[in-house]
């Protein structure tokens, strides 16, 4: 099986359906510990702690790298040692593989 690591984010039209709870729950299993389903299974989110502003930052620039390459966008809340990201594909109003994809090349990014 392709790790979700390996893959790129395909584009989400209107009209694609969105994850079922059960999908979402077994694309979550392949996440690294920490993720969550959120919005009644509508997002998956996440909180990083950092000890300073520089490795918060950091962190979030190589997200910012990650959505760039794939094209795919996170929300992010960001404070002096943290940031909360949250994922869901907007268009289609709930989860996607894409939202999978990106949080394990976050997990990559992070060693977990």
């Amino acid at each position: 099986m392709t790790t979700l690591t390996e893959k790129r984010c395909k584009p989400c039209e209107g009209g694609t359906a969105p994850l079922t709870a059960a999908e979402a729950g077994t694309q979550l299993a392949r996440l690294a510990t920490g993720w969550q389903l959120g919005d009644a299974g509508k997002s998956l989110r996440r909180e990083f702690r950092f000890v300073d502003f520089y490795r918060t930052m950091s962190f979030v620039n190589a997200i910012a790298h990650i959505a760039n390459q794939d094209d795919h966008h996170p929300d992010l809340e960001v404070g002096y040692n943290y940031c909360r990201v949250r994922y869901s594909t907007h268009s289609i109003g709930g989860l996607s593989e894409n939202d999978f994809i990106c949080a394990a090349k976050i997990d990559l990014v992070t060693g977990l």
